[in-house]
């Protein structure tokens, strides 16, 4: 087996007992000196990082008076400082400071090592220097493990509360918490869920947003995937791109609102739309909900109901001109000529008039599925006209 290192002497530990204090000081001040993002922390981080190096110093005299302990490097050095430090300071700020600390120690060995003792001190330093730089990469492993697993339940909560409509303090909380307090141009994607494991698709769907430039929340319920996109003006282009992540099926859009405390509307609407989906064969992926409105119509939705009116009946209402009945005519003919003798007027009328209707509505009868969408809203028109007389 291969013999234990040479540890120092009795001699050099009293030394480098009596220097403690200075050892300290002067690796704050190395640390002060030589790292820009130290000097970029809170006076609070700053105070924690020096107590830390201070602990660094205390913990390797506790090891060298009893050589044969393994060294309690987390609870002596890291110990001291609160977890959330890992999130001011990152793991190779933090190798920075050990290596700060035991340059200042490398450097005077040759003063606190008693007569022939420098080669033992100088691998003590260098022996426990490597387990501070293991114990760093745990605690900052346990840390990323950890805060990923709370972050996970707090976006699952976030969802949920999107998906009811709640705009509480709590959902404000916890929003803030996950980076989401000022982040605008909030849309809600709903869509089957994979089938791979969550966990897993999860993560790969948040890595894959980041990549283009879009803040995105997510949970899997039931056989729903819901996400919510954050900071892009084309939502549409980014859920296409994120498309791999969901299941088979209809993935559908709602509006795009200010922010995410607004976003229980864009929910419900996408929510509307994915459940209405099976409805329309060729539905398209990914779809937006306002595609899909005469399905949503048909599944019983209001807003869609309303929407569809205002959108439609009540502007050819008010336009007048004969717009509604040549839109009901045309639909029924879908003939330029047929339509023109029906209303005793010349096809050259009826060309414009399909142009006004495209114009006032944003939908065009010479396109079968905007054709469709009008016939549900002038279906729903006559619905909503109390009769002029009673049905024989």
């Amino acid at each position: 087996m291969p013999s234990a290192p040479p540890m120092p002497s009795p001699a050099s530990l009293r030394r480098v007992q009596s220097s403690a204090g200075a050892l300290a000081t002067a690796a704050t001040a190395r640390i002060e000196a030589r790292h820009e993002w130290y000097r970029a922390l809170s006076a609070e981080d700053r105070s924690w990082v020096g107590l830390v190096a201070q602990a660094g110093i205390g913990s390797f005299l506790t090891w060298l008076r009893d050589p044969g302990s393994a060294p309690m490097v987390t609870t002596d050095v890291f110990g001291t400082a609160p977890r959330e430090l890992t999130r001011s300071v990152t793991l190779a700020q933090t190798l920075d400071l050990v290596r700060s600390v035991v340059g200042v120690v490398e450097e005077r060995v040759d003063e606190l090592a008693a007569e022939d003792d420098e080669p033992a001190l100088r691998e003590a330093v260098l022996r426990y220097s490597r387990e501070v730089a293991f114990a760093a990469a745990q605690i900052y492993a346990e840390a990323a493990e950890s805060r990923g697993a709370w972050d996970a339940r707090l976006e699952s909560l976030v969802v949920d509360a999107v998906i009811r409509g709640e705009a509480d303090n709590s959902l404000r909380s916890r929003a803030t918490a996950l980076g989401w307090g000022s982040i605008e141009h909030v849309t809600v994607v709903a869509g089957p869920s994979p089938r791979e494991e969550t966990a897993h698709v999860m993560t790969s769907l948040r890595r894959a947003a980041n990549r283009l430039g879009v803040e995105a929340l997510s949970a899997v319920q039931g056989r729903r995937l819901l996400v919510i996109l954050g900071g892009t003006e084309d939502p549409r282009g980014a859920t296409e791109q994120l498309l791999a992540y969901f299941g088979d099926g209809p993935v559908v859009l709602g509006p795009t609102v200010p922010h995410l405390f607004a976003a229980g509307r864009s929910a419900r609407t996408a929510l509307s739309g994915l459940a209405a989906a099976r409805a329309w064969p060729e539905v398209p992926r990914p779809a937006d909900a306002a595609e899909l409105l005469p399905e949503r119509v048909l599944a019983g939705d209001n807003q869609a109901r309303k929407a569809l009116l205002d959108r439609i009946h009540a502007p050819l209402l008010r336009a007048g001109g004969g717009l509604l009945e040549t839109a009901d005519r045309y639909l029924d003919e879908v003939s330029l000529e047929a339509t023109a003798r029906a209303l005793f007027v010349h096809a050259n009328t009826v060309r414009y008039r399909l142009g006004r209707i495209a114009e006032i509505t944003g939908y065009d009868l010479a396109l079968p599925r905007e054709a469709y969408a009008v016939r549900v809203a002038l279906a729903l028109g006559r619905l909503s006209t109390p009769p002029t007389a009673p049905w024989r």
